[in-house]
């Protein structure tokens, strides 16, 4: 198979994966495919993140700290950006398409001998079989939905996180936070510590029952470690954070927004975590690590002589916020490093997402106009229903409707002073793609 036919091959899987979420799932089949494979995903230590947002930033950000340590790390997170082999990465590199088909064919008999294998198996099995053979020495793996059913949790860490904790997936995962938190805390294991960001107490309770019933040691971002913001601009931000008893360290961070340096602060207590188990990474590489971290599409500004035809526009700001939980921090980042300037909002969400949420959210920022887009995803929301629901909550003046990328960013240039993109990294990525970033 070439990437294509891959593709198709895997995402041939995706409905079942959805329907394998339901009550009668379990483990036991990915358990036996990597069995099969020969537990690749116990080959290599490992950290296991779990969280409804920021899990993919503080991955990646304990990912840039072990590789500026000197360690040869996989990193497998979800979804993608742009391209699906952009899932497993070696220190810092994608997979490349060629590799990414090649152990698709490699492993599908595999794959097949298992009834119902699904999607998201499939990519995890290959990121666990790809780190293993590549001689990995660590793994930052990101969970995908969940945590206690989620394929990534076949893995035995040596530590864990639970990132912020909110309402998303809540089909899948229950209707309260402490539904939602015993499901993230299904990854929780006995003799791996798990550090944990601030959470609601609702949530927050959840998680430290779970950690005590499984003999884990508990960390808490905010008690156990302690920091504050020192100051902030529109190219990066610096904090001090300290564990409890100890002399504050200073870091400077490229990721934008104060949850961002609640996730660093995250990836720091986990690499003390490490340390104490022997793993060797120096205050040197802890700091490099953190302010070399990449990750698009996390409040990604790009100023105007950076970006080719913004015509007035002086920034385009490109976020993944897609629940209201996340949509309340990106206004709150917005606000605070774009004081007093009305942004021309693309928006565009994926039909199971709370659009109401994420609206009252939005309404802080005083939208003069709104362009409903439609990302190239097949759950996109239809941009016409869409903008129905937009006019009636009044969150912005105008409304319009753009039934293209482009169409939706000539309009956004006309007079706009900041152009806001987001609601869904698939719309974030089609303007990323779009403006060649």
């Amino acid at each position: 198979m070439n990437y294509q036919q891959s593709l198709d091959y895997i995402y041939s899987f995706a409905d079942l994966g959805l329907k394998a979420k339901g009550r009668s799932y379990d483990l036991s089949r990915m358990r036996a495919l990597l069995a099969r494979l020969g537990d690749p995903q116990r080959a290599v230590p490992a950290a296991h993140v779990a969280g409804t947002k920021g899990k993919g930033s503080t991955s990646a950000l304990i990912a840039s700290v072990m590789r500026a340590a000197g360690y040869r790390v996989g990193l497998y997170t979800s979804p993608h950006l742009h391209e699906t082999y952009e899932r497993i990465r070696l220190n810092g590199e994608s997979i490349s398409s060629e590799d990414f088909a090649s152990l698709t064919t490699e492993l599908r008999p595999h794959f097949e001998s298992f009834s119902g294998t699904t999607t998201f198996e499939m990519l995890t099995a290959m990121a666990f079989a790809w780190f293993a053979r590549q001689r990995c020495n660590f793994m930052v793996i990101e969970v995908g939905l969940g945590g206690r059913l989620d394929a990534t949790n076949t893995l035995l860490p040596n530590v864990c996180a639970i990132t912020s904790i909110s309402f998303d997936h809540t089909h899948v995962l229950g209707n309260t936070l402490a539904k939602i938190a015993s499901e993230k805390s299904g990854i929780i294991k006995a003799g791996a510590p798990v550090v944990t960001s601030p959470q609601p107490p609702e949530a927050e309770e959840a998680i430290a029952a779970a950690a005590l019933d499984r003999g884990s040691h508990l960390v808490r971002v905010g008690i156990d470690w302690r920091y504050y913001r020192e100051k902030f601009s529109l190219e990066s931000q610096s904090f001090n954070a300290w564990k409890i008893n100890h002399p504050p360290l200073h870091f400077d961070l490229p990721l934008l927004g104060e949850h961002q340096v609640e996730n660093a602060v995250t990836a720091i207590a986990m690499v003390d975590e490490l340390r104490q188990q022997g793993f060797k990474i120096s205050d040197e590489a802890l700091h490099e690590g953190i302010a070399n971290v990449k990750w698009a599409g996390r409040f990604e500004v790009f100023n105007f002589p950076k970006v080719h035809n913004l015509r007035e526009a002086k920034a385009i700001v490109l976020d993944c916020a897609h629940n209201r939980d996340s949509m309340r921090r990106l206004v709150l980042a917005f606000n605070e490093l774009f004081p007093k300037v009305t942004p021309t909002l693309i928006f565009g969400v994926s039909d199971d997402k709370d659009v109401s949420g994420m609206l009252s959210e939005l309404v802080a920022l005083a939208i003069e106009k709104l362009i409903v887009v439609k990302a190239n995803h097949p759950h996109a929301s239809d941009p016409a229903k869409l903008a129905v629901q937009i006019e009636s909550s009044g969150v912005a003046r105008s409304v319009k409707v753009a039934h293209t990328i482009s169409e939706a960013l000539d309009d956004a240039k006309r007079k706009a002073e900041v152009i806001l993109v987001t609601g869904s990294i698939f719309v974030v990525a089609d303007v990323r793609a779009e403006l060649k970033f």
